[in-house]
């Protein structure tokens, strides 16, 4: 039914909706919008609009879905969450649609119902079953804008010790933390700010975004949700959010001191991510020397935590991920962001050829 089409592979977060096109194997183009799930299914409507401006002729391709936005407070369940999301794709005209069901494969819309718990949050799967054929031993390390996949590879296989969300939490597999939308509140509980150690007011009065954009660090394409405060995402805006975490204003310390403090949050969100990566290495008893495997927004923390472990550190795009040869940077780095959207894609297109 598939065989010679071209795919869209889509990963439909409860923040962005990930897409990546795949021609002949190859992929040929990456976009991810911005998809505040939990304030309504509208904003699902306006992603998939955008993707068919940008796509006319998805209608004649093949779909392979993945999802976390079942998870989305807007939904009763999880189970309602996952229905009411494959509707979507299931109504769009003239398409052929499959539903990533992790180690189930694959299913049509009319098996939704019944599998709805294999197809929940899967999308790390996908994303850790290319990487483990590309890689065979190692570990995928996929720092997104709101979580953290620490997913251990053994001889081309998937050796992750939980499948659900709530296993993952448990055994360190799923880090709630990512670089754009966590509270900063969440990373720590006291922090060092000209040599004083402050409690830390448990205010969403900022993110991570807020520290990785001062650092320099978050790519501005991938900074797309509102600040806590609605405000702008200047340096002076930036400083000025951080500042309240410990009851100031931005006028009371220079640039640079609010620079430092900035890198104080990042170092407690890379020990956080480095503890639970040991344990997760540790447990899965991963050859020495096997590598660790960048994705995400937040993949830039990821040279780091390599170095900490001693362990050599591979890419998503650059060294799994099939790109077209004759495209651009701009590729190889929407396919880093958009990892599970093109891991499904390529999945669905091996498997169905």
């Amino acid at each position: 039914m598939w065989r010679d089409r071209s795919v869209i592979g889509w990963d439909v977060g409860g923040a962005h909706v990930k897409a990546c096109l795949l021609v002949g194997g190859t992929v040929r183009d990456v976009v991810q919008w911005p998809c505040p799930l939990w304030m309504g299914l509208d904003h699902l409507d306006a992603a998939l609009a955008s993707a068919l401006s940008r796509w006319p002729e998805m209608g004649r391709m093949a779909h392979a879905v993945t999802m976390t936005g079942e998870m989305a407070d807007v939904f009763e369940h999880r189970e309602q969450g996952v229905l009411r999301i494959a509707e979507r794709w299931a109504g769009l005209p003239g398409t052929a649609v499959a539903f990533y069901a992790g180690e189930r494969g694959w299913c049509a819309a009319d098996a939704v119902p019944e599998r709805w718990a294999d197809i929940a949050s899967a999308n790390w799967l996908a994303t850790a079953r290319m990487t483990a054929r590309c890689v065979g031993d190692g570990v995928l390390v996929d720092i997104g804008s709101t979580t953290t996949d620490l997913i251990p590879l053994r001889r081309e296989t998937v050796a992750a010790h939980g499948r659900t969300d709530a296993a993952r939490l448990a055994s360190g597999e799923l880090v709630y933390q990512g670089v754009v939308r966590t509270p900063l509140c969440a990373l720590t509980r006291r922090i060092l700010f000209r040599d004083e150690l402050y409690s830390v007011m448990n205010e969403f009065f900022a993110t991570t975004a807020d520290v990785y954009r001062l650092t320099g660090e978050l790519d501005a394409a991938h900074d797309l949700h509102p600040t806590a405060d609605n405000g702008a995402k200047d340096a002076l805006g930036t400083r000025r959010r951080l500042a309240r975490m410990v009851g100031m204003d931005a006028r009371e310390a220079s640039p640079q001191e609010w620079l430092c403090f900035a890198r104080a949050w990042r170092a407690h969100q890379t020990v956080e991510i480095s503890s639970h990566l040991c344990r997760v290495a540790s447990r899965a008893a991963a050859p020495e020397g096997a590598a660790l495997i960048s994705a995400g927004c937040g993949g830039f923390l990821v040279e780091e935590l390599a170095e900490r472990i001693g362990r050599p550190c591979l890419s998503f795009a650059k060294d799994v991920a099939r790109l077209d040869p004759t495209a651009g940077v701009d590729l190889a780095r929407w396919a880093q962001v958009c990892a599970p959207s093109v891991a499904v894609a390529t999945l669905f297109d091996e498997e169905h050829r």
